[in-house]
């Protein structure tokens, strides 16, 4: 599935890693019980030194979201509870950061629920 890598200064690659990959695989682009690719493949992809992928498919790991099968490789989970409850996590996350950016141009609480139900219906 090859994607275009654009990492920022101020945050270790790693963790951007991690956060795309996460968005991945909570949208279904990487769907449960899926092989996922190789930690050469993806650091060769983004770019990176295939340590840094591995860190950040080690941390996938650790959240539950990859399983690693020995000899055969990693796999995304199949615990559909846990993918919901990421999805969930990645969603507050946006919306903090966009109800932010929005009280920061001095809109109100009811200003930035009424551009998003805007936004939706011009959207739908």
């Amino acid at each position: 599935m090859p994607m275009k890598w654009d990492f920022k200064n101020g945050e270790p690659i790693y963790q951007q890693i991690v956060r795309v990959l996460r968005t991945q695989i909570a949208s279904g682009e990487y769907p449960p019980g899926c092989r996922f690719p190789a930690v050469r493949e993806l650091a060769l992809e983004a770019g990176v030194n295939p340590n840094t992928m591995q860190r950040a498919l080690a941390e996938l790991e650790r959240d539950g979201l990859l399983e690693t099968v020995r000899t055969t490789g990693k796999f995304v989970t199949q615990d559909q509870e846990l993918i919901s409850r990421t999805r969930s996590e990645l969603a507050a996350d946006s919306i903090g950061a966009l109800v932010g950016n929005l009280k920061s141009l001095g809109l109100t609480g009811e200003q930035i629920l009424d551009e998003v139900k805007r936004s939706l219906e011009e959207r739908h």
